[in-house]
C-alpha cells in the first residue's frame, strides 16, 4: 500500500471514529481528534537494509502529555499503520536528551522475528503487537484498553512459545518449565528437545524461558527471558554469556516483562559491558500486553477465546 493510500485510510478510520481530525497550529504532523485525543503521524522511506528514519521533534512529544495520544509510524508499502499509545513511552523520552536539531532519532525495523522500534540512546522496543487499526481503541473514552492484566511467567513462555510455533519455528523451553505451561491460553506446540549448539554454549542457553529455532536448520533466531520478579539486569547477563560465547550468532534477544520495567531496561542495556559485547545492538524490550495482542494479531482471537 502506497504511504499516500494507507495516510488517507488512517485519517479516514480517525475521522469514522472521533470525528474531524484537524492539524495542530505549528505541526505539520500533530492532529487534535477532540476529547483531550490526539496522534502524532510520521512517514519515512524503507531503505535498501530494511529500515527506517524518523525524527520526532520534543516540542511536539511536549504536546501529547497528558492527553490520549498516539504515535503513528508510517512507512513505504506498508500494508497496516504502527501506532503505539504515547504513555507507554512517556517515560523513556523523558529520560533523554533530544539531538542538537531538537529531535529524537527513532527507526523502525519491520522485521520477520517482530517489528522493532530503536530508540537512540534508550534502546530497542518490541512492537509487533502494536502494528494493525485495533490500537486506536485506546483512545475512545468508551473503548477497550490492551488486555493488560499481571500474567504469570509462565503464561508468557505459553504465549511466546505458541507465536513461534505459529510463525514456523521449532520451540525450546526448559524441561523443568514445560509442565507449568497454561493450555488455556493457546493450541498447544511441539516443544523441541535438542538444542545445536556448542556444549558451552547450551549451558548458558538451556535454561533461558523460550528459544525459537529455525525449522530443518536448527539454527537459533530469538532468545526471550520473561523477567516476572527478577531483575532485567540477569536476563541481560543470562543473554551476554551466551553472545560472548557465540559470537558469530545473529539471533534476536528480547527482555520480556511488565511495561512499568521498560525504563530499568532501557538504563541496563546501555551499561558499557553490554555495548562492547554488541548485546544493546541485537536486544529489545517486550512489554506482556505486546505479546498478547501479537499473539491475538497472529491466530485471530484472544487468548480468552482461544481452545486447545
Amino acid at each position: 500500500m502506497a504511504i499516500k493510500d494507507i495516510k488517507t485510510q488512517l485519517l479516514a478510520d480517525l475521522q469514522r471514529r472521533f470525528g474531524a481530525a484537524g492539524k495542530m497550529p505549528g505541526s505539520q504532523s500533530l492532529y487534535d481528534l477532540g476529547k483531550g485525543r490526539r496522534i502524532y503521524v510520521r512517514y519515512s522511506k524503507l531503505h535498501p537494509d530494511g529500515r527506517t528514519f524518523y525524527g520526532l521533534r520534543r516540542s511536539d512529544l511536549k504536546q501529547l502529555e497528558g492527553f490520549q495520544s498516539l504515535l503513528c509510524f508510517l512507512w513505504d508499502d506498508q500494508a497496516e499503520p504502527l501506532l503505539i499509545p504515547f504513555r507507554d513511552f512517556e517515560e523513556v523520552f523523558a529520560g533523554l536528551r533530544p539531538a542538537a536539531d531538537g529531535q529524537f532519532k527513532v527507526q523502525v525495523y519491520p522485521e520477520k522475528a517482530g517489528a522493532e522500534l530503536y530508540i537512540a540512546n534508550a534502546g530497542r522496543f518490541n512492537v509487533e503487537g502494536y502494528l494493525g487499526w485495533n490500537e486506536t481503541n485506546s483512545l475512545k473514552s468508551d473503548g477497550s484498553e490492551r488486555w493488560n492484566r499481571e500474567l504469570t511467567h509462565h503464561q508468557v513462555q505459553t504465549l511466546l512459545g505458541a507465536i513461534g510455533a505459529r510463525k514456523g519455528h521449532a520451540v525450546w523451553l526448559p524441561r523443568a518449565d514445560r509442565a507449568r505451561l497454561d493450555w488455556s491460553l493457546t493450541s498447544t506446540f511441539e516443544i523441541t528437545d535438542r538444542l545445536s549448539v556448542d556444549r558451552e554454549v547450551e549451558m548458558y542457553a538451556r535454561d533461558i524461558d523460550v528459544i525459537w529455532i529455525t525449522r530443518g536448520a536448527a539454527d537459533i533466531t530469538a532468545l526471550f527471558e520473561v523477567e516476572h520478579s527478577t531483575a532485567v539486569y540477569s536476563g541481560l547477563l543470562r543473554f551476554n554469556d551466551v553472545r560472548l560465547l557465540a559470537p558469530t550468532f545473529e539471533p534476536r534477544f528480547t527482555i520480556v516483562a511488565n511495561d512499568s520495567r521498560r525504563s530499568r531496561f532501557s538504563s541496563q542495556i546501555n551499561r558499557p559491558t553490554f555495548r562492547a559485547s554488541g548485546l544493546t545492538d541485537r536486544c529489545s524490550f517486550l512489554d506482556y500486553a505486546n505479546v498478547l495482542e501479537w499473539h491475538t494479531n497472529l491466530v485471530g482471537k484472544s487468548p480468552r477465546e482461544t481452545k486447545t
